[in-house]
């Protein structure tokens, strides 16, 4: 008897008498037989062949698609890796001259696809991947990238550490500001306000990006007008999309299905959040930091982060006199290239080194070190609040975009995770930065398997955690409280990522000669 059953995508299980053979699939196929063996492809008894099994897997979920799984001869000579990609930007530049790899259009078959998230929501479950095939985001990356979803992580793990390893690891875990969800927390919100009146906070939508939909208040009467303005009023179709996010398999945040919510219009969230009123300002405008982290697993947990990255800028100087003027407040590109003020040549970004440069001269490199330090752990924490709740799948890999800001205190903050952050380049220096961070990605992902999963750098990335952290220092870390421990990160600092991709690679050919 084969019994064939469509659910979240996981791993496909032949079940058999001498135990289960565990097969990549969409569906969970349980095959129980009488005296039967998998022997060579074949299930004995039934004389059923595997692709036989998954033939009936295909037949019973019509939305099947298979990718990756090129057949014998054509699979072994196959010698490129064919890439799928929407994105009309430097990810494009980056794809297309990378040697060895082919561009595939429409429902062409692919080894690799950098996909949008609208994609993945729609066809991921839907879809059977090879063992080689590689795909740009996790299943419900929304755990972390949507505000209200990252919030309520990181609260419910703080409250974990708490618990299992007291307050003062707890305590590490206080890097964002004070957030409510609206419009399911407006009481204890208005009770949060009431204690703190006159101070300001900031109104994001939980689904949005590029600085839409943001605005800052300090009155409730703003928040009344608010509730007013969106009551009854029908988002447009990307809203909506927005608003829903991804349906969550795990059932997590929302149980409803995906046909429920296709029929409904739902109430767009945001989360109200406590305003930062002390930036540490430079020149006397409010920057916020972009910095990279890439994610190739979560069980374990193993994690990237790209030594380069930039400032953003406001244009207007600083005040908190004039709450309405978004290009005071809000430092995305998105927001400030519509400045009269703004320069498109000048920009209004600083790279990542020459911030760390000019901290060093203002207040110190202990100063510096500790700064970054601290970022370090938002990077990690923020990562181990989801590590339970994010699907893995050996498939996915992911490259968030952390949006941190720096109060006068030098105190960073978690202002919000990209999913998709954005591959658009503003500028010349702005273009090499995001091209270098692609190609490094790719090194990473290593579709041509080149890589022995032993490295520590690749280009411009450092290892900084590998089912725990990673010293810089070769040899097994001292984590005791007389070590000299230091994190494998190297954010802000010389990326001198040519000579070292060079070396590397060098290194993995002569490896590879000696082994042959």
């Amino acid at each position: 008897m084969v019994a064939v059953g469509s659910g979240p995508r996981e791993s496909l299980h032949v079940a058999t008498e001498g135990g289960a053979c565990e097969l990549n699939g969409i569906v969970t196929i349980l095959i129980t037989m009488s005296c039967t063996r998998f022997h060579h492809g074949r299930l004995g008894g039934a004389g059923l062949k595997l692709e036989d099994v998954l033939l009936l897997a295909r037949k019973e979920n019509q939305n099947y698609k298979a990718y990756g799984s090129s057949k014998g001869k054509e699979r072994e000579q196959r010698t490129s890796v064919r890439f799928k990609t929407t994105f009309m930007n430097t990810l494009i530049d980056v794809l297309r001259h990378r040697p060895g790899w082919v561009e595939v259009k429409d429902e062409g078959e692919w080894d690799f696809y950098w996909c949008d998230i609208g994609w993945l929501r729609e066809n991921f479950d839907h879809t059977y991947m090879d063992e080689h095939v590689r795909i740009s985001h996790f299943r419900n990356h929304y755990e972390l990238t949507r505000k209200n979803y990252m919030v309520k992580n990181l609260k419910r793990f703080r409250k974990q550490l708490e618990r299992e390893a007291g307050k003062l690891e707890a305590a590490k875990c206080d890097f964002f500001p004070k957030t409510f969800e609206l419009p399911s927390e407006y009481h204890l919100f208005v009770e949060e306000f009431r204690k703190n009146p006159g101070i300001t906070w900031i109104m994001k939508p939980v689904a949005r990006s590029q600085g839409k939909g943001i605005f800052l208040f300090r009155r409730l009467k703003d928040i009344m007008d608010w509730r007013k303005g969106t009551a009854g009023k029908k988002p447009t179709s990307l809203e909506a999309q927005q608003a829903r996010g991804a349906v969550n398999p795990s059932g997590s945040h929302d149980s409803r299905s995906s046909d429920d919510q296709k029929e409904e219009i739902p109430v767009e969230n945001y989360v109200a959040q406590r305003y930062i009123e002390n930036p540490y300002l430079i020149g006397g405008r409010k920057f916020d930091l972009r910095v990279y982290v890439l994610v190739m697993s979560y069980i374990p947990l193993r994690a990237w982060l790209y030594r380069d990255g930039f400032a953003r800028f406001s244009n207007t100087r600083f005040t908190l006199n004039s709450i309405d003027d978004q290009y005071v407040h809000l430092t995305n590109v998105a927001v400030q290239k519509t400045s009269p003020d703004y320069h498109p040549k000048k920009g209004c970004k600083w790279m990542l080194q020459r911030f760390r440069q000019y901290l060093a001269s203002k207040h110190g490199p202990e100063a510096v070190e500790t700064l970054f330090s601290n970022m370090d752990n938002i990077f990690i924490k923020s990562l181990q609040s989801v590590q339970k709740v994010i699907i893995s799948d050996k498939h996915c890999f992911e490259l968030y975009g952390y949006d941190i800001l720096i109060d006068q205190d030098l105190k960073p903050w978690l202002l919000e995770v990209n999913a998709s952050p954005s591959l658009t380049a503003s500028s010349p220096e702005d273009y090499e930065l995001k091209a270098c961070l692609l190609e490094d990605t790719l090194h990473i992902v290593d579709m041509e398997a080149r890589l022995t999963g032993k490295e520590k750098r690749v280009g411009g990335f450092d290892l900084m955690w590998n089912d725990g952290p990673v010293s810089r220092e070769e040899g097994a870390p001292d984590l005791s409280e007389t070590g000299n421990f230091a994190t494998n990160t190297h954010l802000g600092c010389i990326n001198d990522r040519k000579a070292q991709l060079r070396q590397l690679f060098r290194s993995l050919q002569s490896q590879k000669k000696a082994s042959s």
